[in-house]
């Protein structure tokens, strides 16, 4: 995808404990605030920059010039967010689910009401779109289960690559998970009191201790929340008896061994039974131009006249 001149992105950051959450706003020309807008959030040891990039190319950046208002959030330590890790912080995906996505949630919708306060025949939308890659779609699935608030104001949930628990077998699986993942980066994180995961080229960004616990331990097991014992599973199974969920895709990669494979990207769909779901392999048999890996589904040059266009539709058609 070419740079366009039409896409302004704007950085704002939000006052959030000690420093500031990075949210990345991308915006067309003529920019229609009534339009529901897009949230994005990236998984664990990543940040924003999985979505988009200075030069136009990502999928926030082609929604963008879709005509969408798109913004992308840093956790707390990731990114563009300060401060940075520097080892000793206590902080993980807790904050993240409890408190981060509610700020930015409230944030997004506040400013496109001030932006329409002056126009009365204009109305702000009351729901936001959320689109996640990875992790960052359990914790959005987490914080959608855990408040009545998001349910209400999240329009749709669009995720890539998202799995709760990891239980394929294979030798790749071992090696990246019950060995580096569960074993050296818990040492790595000792080390500096933070997970470097960009010093040891394990990742684009760093990860807590209390975050590398949690997630380890979540991907083992029980979806409880470690500082407050809420049951995560059982109010997603409250959610779908009353038919709470938003609409809701998944998609999977058929090149995506362990991460997000696909049959661990299923057993999440049918964990959490969603309501109005629709899930998607791309694959070469499925018509798709790759067997897309975990990473290539949002950063290979071919996805823009691929699956893109079907996310774009997938919008169009959800208001």
């Amino acid at each position: 995808m070419s740079n366009s001149p039409v896409v302004t992105q704007v950085s704002h950051y939000l006052p959030y404990q000690s420093g500031a959450l990075h949210v990345r706003q991308l915006m067309p020309a003529n920019a229609d605030y009534q339009k529901t807008p897009i949230l994005m959030l990236h998984g664990v040891m990543s940040n924003g920059r999985v979505f988009y990039s200075d030069s136009g190319k990502g999928l926030a950046c082609y929604l963008a010039q879709a005509g969408y208002i798109v913004y992308v959030l840093d956790t707390l330590g990731r990114g563009l967010s300060t401060p940075k890790l520097t080892g000793g912080e206590r902080h993980g995906q807790g904050e993240v689910i409890r408190e981060q996505l509610p700020l930015v949630q409230h944030f997004i919708l506040s400013k496109h009401q001030q932006k329409l306060a002056n126009h009365p025949l204009k109305q702000a939308p009351s729901k936001v779109h959320w689109c996640a890659h990875s992790w960052g779609g359990v914790l959005m699935t987490s914080a959608i289960a855990r408040f009545e608030f998001i349910q209400s104001s999240v329009a749709s949930l669009l995720t890539l690559g998202t799995k709760r628990t990891i239980k394929v077998k294979s030798l790749r699986k071992w090696l990246m998970v019950d060995v580096t993942w569960n074993r050296v980066a818990p040492l790595i994180a000792k080390r500096h009191g933070y997970l470097a995961a960009d010093r040891w080229r394990l990742g684009m960004d760093n990860e807590t201790r209390a975050s590398l616990r949690q997630s380890i331990e979540w991907v083992r097991g029980d979806w409880i929340d470690f500082d407050d014992g809420f049951d995560y599973a059982q109010a997603a199974k409250q959610v779908a008896q009353r038919g709470g969920w938003p609409k809701t895709w998944f998609i999977a990669g058929r090149g995506d061994r362990v991460l997000g494979h696909p049959e661990d990207v299923s057993r999440m769909v049918q964990e959490c039974q969603f309501g109005d779901v629709k899930q998607t392999l791309l694959s070469k048999r499925d018509g798709y131009k790759h067997d897309y890996g975990h990473a290539e589904m949002l950063t290979h040059k071919d996805a823009v006249n691929d699956h893109f266009v079907g996310i774009k539709q997938w919008y169009q058609n959800c208001g």
